[in-house]
């Protein structure tokens, strides 16, 4: 029998599939890209950041100062028993910025036809988050209960550049990766058989370095703007992708007898290892897009994200993985971006879906997740200035032909505040 425990771990995400490798990997996206399925390649914005191409950074004409945060609800089944487990936590936090202001090339009266941007970004990259039970009959040698937990996760921090000439950008994010991740396993005898029970933990740190380079290609179909005033036309294209990086790791390995009367617990060192140093290798990634806008009304495109975590490798902590893909569908639609009086017309209506094959081990079950998301990115007025509240909500499941399923409903909150003063060119003091 299944029984899954609440435990250090509710600030992340749950999930039995994070104990392997680094654990479940993180889409590497803000939320309202989230919201329309992760179409990362092809998206750029006059206004909000997309961290998965630095292609797009160059696109944007405002500083751009995105945070998020997540709720969620999951229902984990083994096929006998169910619990429901609730997470949330603080997201992501990033700033992206042109590094010319456009109040200027308007002030000037000059029109460049190049754009340069920098942006940084603190994101998730994997989380560990599970606390399980399973509790074995034995009426010969008494019962004995297995808990496994695991907690900790690691992090990117970015730094982005990107230069846009016309209707072509190129972009780059150079990577620090870097956390903290503890896996436990206890067996729990029947006091009345043994004495002492077994706790075997790992606690291991990695850092590293990655990179990601990307292009995009936006050509204008119709520069003249539609009756309707929704802007160009255009067909977009991009493409992302990094090699395979080394990372450094540290561990600490101990294996515990416990023995427990009341208050008085005793303590029995079998095995201890401290300190012990080791390397291993971050997975390579390519993703690629394509996509149709209708000015500012409607949008729409499709990605492909491959990530060979066959290619990982982890000396103190050995997993072999098989590699991971994704495909999404998604967009936005906007009634009309530039009504007066009506708010709910100027809203992003955001849609998506996706179906991915998770990183999972060698020889065992293919790893299935497949949802919907939808969301609405509302505009408002920060400090005299446009800003905006991205909410969406991703219903998925994952795991359909293993032997545990997730079924789950996240929920995303993002806020993104604009600022055209940056760089601006005094005319009087």
């Amino acid at each position: 029998m299944l029984i899954w425990q609440h435990g250090p771990s509710q600030s992340g995400d749950h999930s039995i599939y994070s104990r392997f490798g680094l654990g479940d990997p993180v889409p590497n996206s803000v939320s309202h890209m989230r919201n329309m399925g992760n179409i990362n390649a092809i998206y750029h914005d006059l206004y909000h950041i997309n961290i998965s191409n630095p292609a797009s950074y160059s696109w944007l004409r405002t500083v751009a100062f995105d945070m998020g945060m997540f709720g969620s609800s999951t229902r984990i089944s083994d096929g006998n028993t169910s619990q429901v487990v609730e997470s949330g936590n603080l997201d992501y936090l990033s700033i992206a910025f042109p590094l010319s202001n456009v109040v200027n090339e308007i002030l000037e009266r000059e029109e460049r036809n190049y754009s340069l941007s920098m942006a940084f970004a603190i994101v998730p990259y994997t989380r560990v988050g599970y606390n399980i039970s399973t509790l074995e009959k034995n009426e010969i040698n008494g019962d004995i209960e297995r808990v496994f937990l695991g907690t900790g996760g690691t992090y990117r921090f970015m730094w982005g550049n990107s230069i846009r000439y016309k209707t072509f950008s190129a972009g780059i994010n150079l990577g620090y990766v870097f956390g903290n991740i503890e896996y436990e396993r206890n067996l729990i005898f029947d006091p009345e058989f043994y004495a002492y029970n077994n706790v075997f933990s790992t606690r291991y740190n990695i850092k590293g370095f990655d990179w990601t380079g990307g292009l995009q290609f936006s050509p204008v179909l119709r520069k003249a703007a539609t009756q309707d005033g929704a802007g160009a036309r255009r067909i977009h294209i991009g493409i992302y992708g990094g090699s395979n990086t080394s990372f450094s790791t540290r561990a600490n390995i101990t294996e515990l007898g416990v023995q427990q009367f009341g208050r008085q617990v005793n303590v029995d060192t079998l095995f201890a290892a401290f300190g012990l140093q080791g390397s291993g290798t971050l997975p390579g990634q390519w993703g690629a897009g394509v996509g149709y806008q209708a000015g500012e009304k409607w949008l729409i495109g499709i990605n492909y994200e491959k990530t060979f975590w066959s290619n990982y490798k982890n000396e103190l902590n050995p997993d072999a993985l098989t590699d991971a893909y994704k495909w999404s569908v998604g967009g936005y639609y906007r009634p009309d971006w530039t009504s007066p009086t009506h708010f709910w017309k100027r809203i992003y209506y955001r849609y998506g879906l996706f179906y991915s094959k998770d990183p999972s081990l060698e020889n065992s079950a293919s790893l299935e997740s497949r949802g919907i998301t939808f969301g609405l990115g509302m505009p408002f007025i920060h400090q005299r200035k446009i800003s905006h509240l991205s909410i969406g909500f991703e219903l998925g499941t994952r795991g359909r032909n293993g032997p545990i399923q997730e079924d789950y409903l996240r929920v995303n909150i993002g806020f993104t505040f604009n600022d055209n003063e940056w760089f601006l060119k005094r005319r009087f003091d």
